[in-house]
């Protein structure tokens, strides 16, 4: 789903009938996440004053697994262009204690942030940087018609080649000619245009070239300690490579790769990473959103004895970062005052009283998301845009094959798919997928020798899983 234009201005109706097109059911949970996207909007157009002290009003999504929780914040973010990070607050532990801190959720939406604002601003340069791109390949392919170029010395090289040993020791020492011209400028300028456009039109893609590319320099290993994940360890590494001079390595490629490599090289060369960076942080403070899935998994249980340090911690340690903190990244301090926090879990063993009543207050909209049905399977196997049928019908179409499935056969997966659900574990529409692959899998494994028109109907699908279906222990294992 590409971001809608203007996606903000969307009502809440409007948004509601966006995610209808990919997701079955849940209406109360469409409708919060509307709501809460749609109040964004409304903020922007407030008095300064006023706007600061407007806070988004945190959703907590309740409902088993494979219902569509997940799916809901994920197509709303698509859909507002907005960053999106999923966690799992499993993943965390209390601060004091070996593993992730939760201020990491925070470092990882700036990522993702600067990760988008890069792409558009890539996506903005991306005719200058592909033309400048041709333009070395054909100064590879034709270096007697290049122009002389110079090519400086970095002046970190001499003096990090002592610290770090051998690694920039082949770094220019001054300014070298890189090509010279050794033909006259008229023939030269006929020759480049010539093989501009066979290098536009793909005549060169499979030719094999020599080109040089800049590798980031790579830290001696135990120069830096800490773990991963633990605090900004890492980063301090990054910032460090950064700084380094970069390594120049010859490699041979096709040009077609070239001709990519070239691209983003001379896209990055065209950006602000600095302007990339504000912006970045702007629209993860004020756009961001964050769904903290398994939140019930750090729930303390009813009637549990003596403390849960490692669950209640991590509830504490939560708490400050979606009351609204500001977190120190690489790329710059990030508030997190405006970022939609999308909470979700089961709740099968705990319940959402048991979270710490700090926290609870602190996602006031909770929607409770239904169980699918038979009927809902169906239509999730036929109806929305990313329907499952429709992409397996995709996929065995590259080999060939014309596949068919009858309605009675739709219904048949949708009644078996159920009956597993109901006598095993209860997964949801995640069950559809390994229910599709067990009835397809003879049909995929010989589509390409055999190719042509393949009929699924209600008595192949029960051929295929019936004797499974209907035994309890096997379909644990196999379905």
């Amino acid at each position: 789903m590409a971001p809608v234009r203007n996606a903000q201005e969307l009502t809440p109706r409007e948004i509601v009938a966006e995610l209808d097109r990919y997701i079955v059911g849940q209406g109360d949970a469409k409708r919060a996440v509307a709501v809460a996207m749609r109040n964004r909007y409304r903020r922007e157009r407030l008095p300064e004053a006023v706007r600061k002290e407007v806070a988004p009003k945190n959703i907590l999504m309740i409902g088993p697994t494979g219902v569509g929780k997940t799916e809901i914040a994920r197509r709303l973010a698509t859909l507002a262009g907005a960053p999106f990070i999923k966690v799992e607050a499993t993943k965390y532990t209390e601060v004091g204690y070996v593993g992730r801190d939760v201020e990491s959720m925070v470092r990882d939406l700036a990522e993702a942030a600067v990760r988008m604002v890069s792409d558009e601003r890539r996506s903005d340069v991306r005719e200058a940087a592909d033309a400048a791109a041709v333009e070395r390949i054909v100064d590879v392919l034709h270096p007697e018609t290049s122009a002389p170029q110079p090519q400086q010395a970095n002046p970190f090289a001499a003096s990090l080649g002592s610290i770090f040993g051998n690694a920039f020791a082949n770094q220019p020492q001054g300014a070298t000619q890189t090509a010279t011209r050794t033909i006259p400028d008229d023939e030269a300028a006929r020759v480049r245009a010539a093989a501009k456009a066979d290098v536009e039109r793909g005549f060169y893609d499979v030719r094999l070239i020599e080109i040089e590319v800049e590798e980031a320099a790579q830290l001696p290993i135990g120069m830096i300690g800490g773990a991963e994940g633990m605090g900004q360890g890492g980063d301090m590494g990054e910032m460090l490579g950064g700084l380094l001079p970069k390594k120049r390595v010859r490699k041979k490629v096709t040009v077609a790769d070239a001709r990519r490599l070239f691209a983003q090289q001379e896209a990055d060369k065209l950006i602000d990473m600095d302007a990339v960076k504000r912006e970045a942080l702007r629209r993860a403070g004020d756009h961001g959103i964050v769904f903290i899935d398994e939140i019930d998994k750090v729930a303390g249980r009813e009637g549990a004895r003596g403390p849960d340090v490692s669950r209640e911690g991590v509830q504490r340690d939560i708490l400050p970062i979606v009351e609204g903190s500001t977190v120190q990244t690489k790329h710059g301090p990030l508030s997190t005052d405006h970022v939609l926090f999308i909470a979700a879990g089961a709740f099968h063993v705990s319940k959402p009283s048991d979270l710490i009543p700090e926290l609870q207050g602190r996602f006031p909209v909770r929607v409770e998301l239904d169980s699918l049905t038979a009927a809902d399977f169906e239509v999730i196997l036929t109806q929305p845009e990313n329907a499952l049928i429709g992409q397996y019908k995709a996929l065995l179409g590259a080999d060939g094959v014309e596949l068919d499935v009858t309605p009675d056969a739709i219904s048949e997966i949708a009644r078996l798919a159920m009956r597993v659900n109901e006598q095993t574990e209860n997964i949801g529409a995640r069950r559809l997928h390994t229910v599709l692959e067990r009835v397809l899998d003879e049909i995929a494994f010989s589509a390409p020798e055999e190719g042509g028109q393949k009929t699924i109907d209600a008595a192949y699908v029960r051929a295929r899983l019936e004797s499974i279906a209907g035994d309890s222990d096997l379909s644990s294992y196999i379905l």
